[in-house]
């Protein structure tokens, strides 16, 4: 495996939790799937489809999430939404994410 894939794979790992968080921040607003997928991507949390249904369905499955569906459309969307208990959490990961960025920033750094 090449440095740049050991990398790549170190930034996968790194991001993954940050997209939960992401997520619940985001939905404070309702919105549904892609376009959500689209707005992570602009903000720096990308992502794809394979990785962010099941994860709106598990966070919804744990009550993190409410959802409904618009069928105003022609095309039926669900719509998620953070739930009171979602916003609790990202609450809490918010601060431990500040947290732990003061803490890597109080490490030494190599020169």
């Amino acid at each position: 495996m090449s440095e740049s894939e050991i990398l790549e794979t170190h930034l996968q790992e790194l991001r993954r939790g940050t997209v939960v968080l992401a997520c619940l921040r985001l939905l404070e607003t309702p919105g549904y799937g892609y376009g959500l997928l689209e707005e992570l991507g602009e903000r720096g949390f990308s992502t794809d489809a394979n990785t962010l249904y099941p994860l709106l369905r598990r966070l919804e499955k744990q009550g993190y999430l409410t959802s409904e569906w618009n069928t105003d459309e022609s095309r039926p969307r669900k719509f998620y939404r953070t739930s009171p208990a979602g916003s609790r959490l990202a609450g809490a990961l918010t601060d431990e994410f500040h947290a732990i960025a003061t803490a890597i920033d109080d490490l030494p750094q190599e020169n």
